[in-house]
Parts: C-alpha cells; sequence; structure tokens
C-alpha cells in the first residue's frame, strides 16, 4: 500500500487537491465578500443587524445548501486519483499483493464491500472495493 501512496505523490495529485482546495476557498470568500454588504442576506436570514461575524456564521450555515451539487464532482476526481495511484503501485508491485492488502484494509476498517451506488458517487473518495479489486487484477 505504500506504493499506492507514492502513487499520489508521484502522479501530483497532493498539489493538483491543494489547487482545487485553494480555488475553492477564493471563491468561496469571493462569494462571502460580495454577501457582506448586502441588507437582504442578513434580513433574509432572520438577522436584524449586519456584521462580518454575522455573515460569515450564516454563510457557513448556508454555503452546504448552494454546494451539495459538488460533492459528487470531487468524489469523482478522488476516485480517478485513487485508480492513477493504483497503476502506479501496480507498475512496482504484483497486483496480487495489492489486492490482498485492500481486502485486509477494507475487513479492518469494516467497510462495506457492496455500497449503494448513488451513495457512493456523492460521497465515497474511494471506488468500491469490487471495482478497485477488478480493476488491480485486470492490470
Amino acid at each position: 500500500m505504500l506504493a499506492k501512496e507514492l502513487g499520489h505523490f508521484k502522479c501530483g495529485h497532493i498539489k493538483k487537491r491543494l489547487s482545487i482546495l485553494g480555488a475553492t476557498f477564493l471563491a468561496g470568500f469571493a462569494i462571502l465578500g460580495v454577501l457582506l454588504g448586502q441588507p437582504w442576506f442578513y434580513t433574509g436570514l432572520g438577522v436584524s443587524e449586519p456584521s462580518a461575524y454575522m455573515a460569515l456564521t450564516l454563510f457557513v450555515l448556508v454555503a452546504p445548501a448552494f454546494t451539495f451539487f459538488l460533492q459528487p464532482v470531487f468524489s469523482s476526481i478522488s476516485r480517478k486519483h485513487e485508480f492513477e495511484a493504483d497503476d502506479f503501485a501496480m507498475a512496482q508491485v504484483r497486483s496480487g499483493s495489492l489486492i490482498n492488502a485492500l481486502v485486509k484494509l477494507y475487513k479492518e476498517n469494516a467497510n462495506t464491500l457492496t455500497p449503494d451506488p448513488m451513495y457512493s458517487a456523492f460521497h465515497d473518495s474511494h471506488p468500491p472495493a469490487p471495482i478497485r479489486i477488478a480493476h488491480l487484477a485486470s492490470g
């Protein structure tokens, strides 16, 4: 499994993730900056006296409702990175060893081997075990 983690480094996934996270935060702060001066933002959420700390609090509470659609996009990117790291690891070690380590990891963490596909698409950062094992076995 160390080879897979090295694959994340070698493929530049850490830099890519930090870039995406940075861009997301910058966009969020830009939107917050616009909302900071909008009286309707406060009154629409039941606050009578605008302030910077109240704008931040309201923004943190409301943002998940508007960014929910981004979750499957980020999960998809993460799963793509997992497959790339697996491919790197397969070039370094036998795929059978990776499969055994993966199965052991899933068992120790008590993860389900057959998650709901819709839930998995929205929330799982790693591919489901059967798909990942099939990918490793084919490589």
